[in-house]
């Protein structure tokens, strides 16, 4: 599927006239599609390589060694997250998939009032927290030019979001879809979902299989082009807009049976604002025609929940 394609750089250091069509544009998306494919996102390619066989690198080594960094009472939101642990929100069925989280860090010189929870350090591949560390930052940075033009088309300050993002709760996820041994019970690796945060970024997938519903209730495959990534909006927006920007349902299925000997990696960035952010819906989204149907929530609190909703905390 041709999702709407956008050109960050038009935002970034474009002239008014491109700016203003850049915004028109992923505003337009957002809510008709709750989709997009950015280019010119300023993620390199040479940093995306070498994420990706960093991680490709950690998967492949013994259960044992990865079990190390599966931490009791951190929820999944850090380090490792063994096979089958996760599941979507009303589905009983654990998707079919292991993961690697990496958070916030706060550097020197730098603070926040945040309670976040420590990082894990991987030993076994050279590089690995410093590769996550620059991607995470990198995430951020194109996460943030996105917002500003989000917030621009809801009619708020272009600097709406920058305080609430800036050292934010993002999580930079790492997930591997292994091989399939045996003849599935379901054709679906990851169920249907929408996620949590207020922004995803999905920088390239080492396999086809995500899909997204469309409005007229069909699944329809979704893959960026060369150089692209693929954004969508979250939950956490669409509160927060009063369903006025889509977070979009999406999956991602098994591939043909001749390809069931590949694993599959993807590497997603969920990019969340501060816990105490509310999510309380804007007043500008809320008319006669379109009332209000979400109660006041805080980012922490809407967190909370779904993180029980989909099994990884109790």
């Amino acid at each position: 599927m041709n999702i709407p394609l956008v050109d960050l750089s038009q935002f970034i250091s474009g002239d008014n006239e491109q700016k203003t069509q850049f915004v028109k544009e992923l505003g337009t998306a957002f809510e008709e599609v709750g989709f997009v494919s950015v280019k010119n996102h300023g993620i390199s390619d040479v940093l995306i390589n070498n994420l990706y066989n960093s991680v490709e690198t950690f998967f492949k080594l013994p259960v044992e060694s990865k079990s190390k960094y599966e931490i009791p009472g951190l929820a999944g939101q850090r380090g490792y997250t063994s096979f089958g642990k996760e599941h979507a929100k009303g589905s009983n069925s654990a998707d079919l998939k292991e993961f690697f989280q990496y958070g916030q860090t706060v550097e020197q010189g730098q603070h926040s009032d945040e309670d976040y929870i420590f990082n894990v350090v991987v030993d076994e591949v050279p590089n690995f927290n410093l590769l996550f560390l620059e991607a995470y930052r990198a995430f951020e940075l194109s996460g943030s030019f996105l917002l500003k033009a989000i917030a621009l088309h809801l009619g708020l300050d272009e600097s709406y979001f920058d305080n609430q993002i800036q050292l934010g709760n993002s999580i930079l996820r790492a997930i591997h879809y292994p091989p399939i041994l045996e003849e599935p019970l379901s054709s679906i690796r990851a169920e249907q979902h929408e996620d949590i945060n207020l922004i995803t970024l999905l920088v390239g997938a080492s396999a086809d299989g995500l899909e997204i519903l469309s409005k007229e209730n069909h699944w329809l495959p979704v893959k960026a082009g060369e150089g692209q990534i693929v954004v969508n909006v979250g939950d956490m927006l669409q509160r927060l807009t009063n369903n006025k920007l889509s977070s979009t349902t999406h999956r991602v299925v098994n591939p043909p049976r001749e390809k069931w000997s590949s694993s599959r990696y993807s590497i997603p960035f969920f990019l969340h604002p501060k816990s105490n952010m509310s999510l309380a819906c804007l007043s500008s989204c809320v008319t006669s025609t379109n009332p209000k149907v979400f109660e006041d929530y805080t980012a922490g609190q809407y967190l909370d929940e779904r993180l029980r909703e989909i099994g990884l905390k109790k």
